[in-house]
């Protein structure tokens, strides 16, 4: 079978991981990837997170796991001919992507800008820290300072007070961003397909992390009046150490709480309801309940109880855990036999192309690309006269925080959404707003439900009787797409697995986002975010080296969205070919594996077990975070700044910055391995340094010189950056049943639009009951016997 992409020719101008995973993910749907490479190679070819030489001729594993299926072309920057060549190239293309970091991008005609001028057919997907432009757009960055910048190193409330804040390890922000690269790219390919031209794609990092590592806290915050969590705490119970190992366990509701009591042997805990909020002064009971248990004791307990568990993952365990064993979620390597994830998505039917080994530099020296593009009439920035969506209709089974970041960013691009809820069952994160049931409307006061459904309708049904499931089944026959985020057993109750709702709407494009899969032994299990983040290996690279490891609380979930999204749409291009509906299994653990594949490469292909370093990260040295002089409102020092050195001459502008101090002029740091060597020596100079002054005056200092820094800001204070304020990251919207509030977008601009993403605020309860049921032929009569038999209504069961 044709894959969707096959035809879709991308030129590949990015160096670091962002940039490679989006490409991987274009290249595993089907597209062309011609990489340009400089006659070095791309610097992921010498690249290893655990510091394994390359030999000569020889390359990474993480290269060779996110280059397969691609071509590589050597272009000398400095030869005129080679660089005619690649405009060669891009004229046969349909899109290219870009980012800094290598000599290509600084060569003139090969920057986005110049590209877009000279060829407006293509879709120019960047990828940058800030995005292209704006006050910091040539500001120094990591991943690591852009967490501090975007909330997302105090997040929700990660690590204690004892020591400082801890950033979520991995570089995930990388394959984050990459994630929303590609997608980025193929709403860009699909709006051109249907109105050309091309057009710009500007993809920004540090709006990726502030989305996906925390939890829509601006809004939370202006529309209940507080921060969404105040400080820092370790989870209880959360990362916990057994008798021969580590597990994670956690409570997400009071059912769970009840039952996790009677699990560890101590009942009368029940009886206290206080302790479901309050109970980090039980963390030593439950240390010492656990020490006496071995983890597949605590397994198998917490399984029986339905108690949300996992083993804490690492790229020596995964391999050979049974569940992802039986799935087939781990494979071979194509050329150099090593573990690496299988792709995130499974279709029915396949689409995937076959993975194909990853080139050796240079080995399509020949190429040459005969365009098969589309060309169409407009300029390069003519905004479109419809959304890039319009005219899809979704039905919107999900709840809480990965399957409805799917459907929103479908309804910030003009989709239709019908959010299906019930009375009986709102949305969860209409609870999230931490008000009593005695207060007016409670439910309609969440910002964390309003900052996932703008833009979209309300319908409630309840499914537990006949005469709700009939409504969905008629709701069902009128919708191009469907997204569910139940465990796979309540589809099957309903009555609606694919052969069903096929038959229903034969071109459906129906997306399923299990936590485990829809098979394997874990299939039934609970999945909230940590949860997925310990199976995958996630939670193991963050902490500290001599604690447990905490779960990042927030990744599971948004990776998980992004990369349903992203099936979503490869499985919307097949049925416009083709006119065939699609099934789309997109396992929340399996993108996170994806994300995780360090890990997993690195141990196959060297022995080495990457793990959590704190602060400190395979890619800068030094990097930490420091106190800084600042307090807070109650007197108490608690600011901190994030400082990363990525090369050695920004060592050398650090150094500078700091007047020269005679520790600094050690000739040993000015290479990295010997700042890594002498990184404590290091960091206790700057930590004295730093405690002296303000963040302000660090960061000032540090940043005018060119030196990757930022404050680690707390995440409600996002809109304080002048670099989203510039990019307008934040849009008023007005609330159901509170004042305006500002809310977070996307983290790409199109150029041909839409100028404002959220078009409507996020529906009240049941609010569209009458207008969606009407227009499928409910009459108003059986509307009214509808809401007195309780299957639809506008009031949570809880309120009433």
């Amino acid at each position: 079978m044709t894959s969707p992409l096959s035809g879709f020719v991308v030129v590949d101008l990015s160096s670091g991981i962002a940039g490679a995973y989006c490409t991987k993910l274009l290249a595993d749907g089907g597209a062309d990837i011609i990489k340009i490479e400089p006659p070095e190679g791309d610097p992921l070819r010498r690249w290893s997170a655990s510091g394994a030489v390359i030999p000569p001729g020889a390359d990474g594993a993480l290269f060779a796991f996110l280059a397969s299926t691609k071509q590589s072309v050597i272009t000398d920057p400095d030869d005129v001919d080679d660089v005619a060549r690649v405009n060669e190239m891009l004229r046969a293309a349909d899109a290219v992507v870009w980012s800094e970091g290598s000599r290509l991008a600084d060569v003139p005609a090969l920057r986005p800008d110049a590209i877009r001028r000279e060829l407006p057919h293509l879709t120019v997907t960047t990828i940058t820290p800030f995005g292209l432009d704006g006050p910091w757009s040539d500001r120094a960055a990591t991943e690591f300072t852009l967490q501090a910048w975007s909330g997302g190193i105090v997040g929700l409330g990660r690590g204690s007070r004892d020591r400082a804040p801890v950033h979520v390890g991995g570089q995930v922000g990388e394959w984050l961003t990459g994630a929303y690269a590609a997608i980025g790219t193929l709403i860009s390919r699909s709006r051109a397909l249907r109105d050309g031209p091309g057009e710009l794609v500007d993809v920004s990092m540090l709006e990726t992390i502030a989305l996906c590592l925390t939890y829509y806290p601006v809004t939370y915050a202006e529309m209940v009046g507080r921060p969404f969590r105040a400080g820092r705490a370790v989870v209880t119970p959360g990362v916990e150490a057994t008798r021969d190992g580590l597990v994670g366990v956690g409570v997400g509701t009071g059912q769970q709480w009840l039952d996790f009591c009677v699990m560890v042997d101590h009942p009368e805990w029940m009886e206290d309801r206080s302790l479901f909020a309050k109970r980090a002064h039980l963390q030593p009971d439950i240390a010492a309940w656990m020490g006496e248990h071995t983890t597949a004791e605590v397994l198998e307990l917490a399984s029986a109880l339905r108690i949300p568990h996992a083993p804490i993952g690492n790229g020596a365990t995964i391999p050979i855990t049974d569940h992802f064993r039986e799935r087939g979620s781990i494979v071979r390597n194509p050329r150099d036999g090593f573990d690496e994830p299988a792709p995130p998505l499974r279709f029915t039917p396949p689409l995937l192309r076959a993975t194909e080994p990853a080139p050796r530099l240079g080995a399509h020296a020949d190429l040459r690309r005969e365009s098969g593009r589309i060309d169409h009439d407009g300029g390069p920035d003519s905004v479109a006269d419809r959304p890039a969506l319009d005219g899809l209709r979704v039905l919107d089974l999900t709840a809480f925080w990965a399957g409805p970041l799917c459907t929103h960013v479908l309804a910030m691009l003009g989709a239709e959404v019908l959010h299906i809820e019930s009375t009986a069952r709102p949305d969860g994160t209409r609870l999230l707003a931490g008000l009593s049931f005695s207060e007016a409307e409670w439910w309609e006061r969440s910002g964390i439900f309003s900052g996932l459904n703008t833009n979209k309708k309300s319908v409630t049904i309840d499914l537990a009787g006949e005469a709700g499931r009939e409504l969905l089944r008629r709701l069902i026959a009128t919708c191009d797409v469907i997204v569910e985020n139940y465990t796979p057993r309540v589809l099957e109750q309903l009555g609606l697995d694919f052969a069903t709702v096929r038959a229903i709407r034969p071109d459906v494009v129906m997306v399923r986002m299990p936590g485990f899969g829809l098979d394997g032994p874990w299939r039934d299990d609970p999945a909230f975010a940590f949860v997925i983040e310990d199976a995958s290996g996630l939670t193991w690279m963050t902490g500290y080296p001599d604690q447990n490891p905490v779960s990042p609380y927030c990744v599971g979930d948004s990776n998980a969205g992004i990369h349903a999204l992203y099936g979503l749409l490869l499985a919307l291009e097949h049925r416009r070919r083709t006119g065939e509906g699609v099934l789309v299994e997109a396992p929340m653990v399996d993108a996170a594996l994806n994300v995780a594949a360090e890990q997993i490469v690195e141990h196959s292909a060297y022995g080495a077990v990457l793990g959590r370093d704190g602060n400190r990260g395979p890619t800068s040295a030094p990097q930490n975070l420091y106190l800084t002089a600042d307090t807070d409102a109650k007197g108490i020092r608690d600011g901190w700044v994030a400082i990363a050195v990525a090369t050695d001459d920004q060592w050398l502008k650090l150094r500078d910055a700091l007047d020269r101090p005679a520790w600094a002029m050690n000739p040993q740091l000015t290479s990295a391995a010997g700042r890594r060597q002498q990184h404590d020596a290091i960091d206790g100079h700057l930590a004295g340094w730093c405690e002296e002054r303000s963040s302000g005056e660090i960061v000032d200092r540090l940043w005018e010189a060119g030196i990757p820094v930022a404050k680690v800001m707390q995440p409600h204070d996002q809109p304080a950056l002048a670099q989203l304020q510039f990019r307008g990251f934040f849009e008023e919207v007005d609330g159901a049943a509170t004042a305006r509030a500002r809310h977070s977008t996307m983290p790409i601009r199109f150029s041909r639009g839409p100028d404002r993403f959220h078009r409507g605020r996020a529906p009240r309860l049941g609010e569209h009951n009458d207008e969606v049921l009407q227009a499928i032929g409910v009459s108003a009569d059986e509307l009214v016997a509808l809401a007195e038999q309780r299957v639809i209504g506008r009031v949570p069961d809880a309120a009433r």
